[in-house]
């Protein structure tokens, strides 16, 4: 083999190294540990349906995915709006913009819980104001719930699937824009009927991502509820750092439900945006 041949799997080393040790290794040790009971002896699929006939585990998924879909959804729908603006808008809005996305994309975790627990908590600033100014929509919110977890999701998927959709807009050519103007064809038609379609492989794949990371999101709702709140990765934690008991058996378990639940998802948002791209592929083509 060529040294210029070998250059490539050289360079690809360190990364293969990563992958197996911090990825594919633990997957399968998981994976394995998922067949067998907590003392080690195997059982099986017995993990999985105790899982799924508990209602305690059964309820941190559907709480997983309620508040993972949401998120990701109102999420997308804030993102696309911010990339659009920063897609119009050139100069120093642009840059402040972008610098601003850049510093809040890691603004999460503890710190994010501490901010809205000082904000909106029981005796959050907001919450104080809407009290004395009367206001119930802000005197009556509770961080510690649904609606408030919801809220620090979407915070922190905000500026992620913002800069994931900016770089997409610069495939909405101007020769698009010039020939719906001549047709006398509105903003929001252009947008619906042209714009979003062309966006739309894009727009698939920025949502699983922005699902996959609202489900895996560990530090904000543990700092935020604790284990009152029952969510799939407090679960998955608190069997394998327990201090009465472990179970790394169950963990395992609903540790695979996790990965597979993410891979579908993402699955299904490369098969919708590869079906629209074949078919824009054989409209071109007729």
């Amino acid at each position: 083999m060529r040294t210029d041949a070998k250059l490539p799997l050289l360079l690809f080393l360190p990364f293969g190294v990563l992958a197996l040790f911090y990825i594919l290794l633990p997957l399968f040790s998981i994976l394995w540990k998922s067949f067998f009971d907590n003392g080690g002896a195997f059982i099986g699929m017995s993990n999985y349906g105790e899982i799924f006939s508990n209602p305690y585990y059964f309820m941190g998924i559907a709480n997983s995915l309620k508040v993972s879909f949401f998120s990701a959804l109102i999420g997308l729908i804030l993102d696309f709006m911010g990339a659009y603006v920063i897609y119009n808008n050139e100069g120093v809005l642009k840059k402040v913009f972008l610098n601003v996305l850049n510093m809040t994309s890691n603004f999460q975790g503890i710190q994010l819980a501490f901010a809205f627990m000082i904000i909106l908590g029981n005796s959050g600033v907001l919450v104080l104001l809407g009290q004395a100014l009367g206001w119930s929509f802000l005197a009556d919110f509770d961080l510690y719930g649904t609606n408030g977890l919801l809220l620090t999701f979407i915070h922190f998927q905000i500026p992620l699937g913002t800069l994931l959709l900016y770089p997409a807009f610069a495939m909405i050519q101007d020769e698009y824009k010039e020939a719906a103007q001549l047709l006398k064809t509105g903003t929001l038609r252009f947008w619906l009927y042209i714009g979003i379609p062309i966006l739309s492989p894009v727009l698939f794949g920025t949502f699983s991502i922005l699902f996959a990371n609202a489900l895996a999101a560990y530090a904000t709702p543990y700092a935020l509820l604790g284990n009152n709140y029952p969510l799939m990765p407090i679960q998955i934690s608190s069997m394998f750092t327990g201090d009465i008991v472990q179970q790394p058996g169950t963990g395992s378990a609903l540790s695979v439900i996790m990965i597979l639940i993410m891979l579908l998802v993402n699955g299904l948002g490369l098969l919708a945006g590869s079906n629209r791209e074949g078919r824009e592929v054989r409209e071109e083509k007729q």
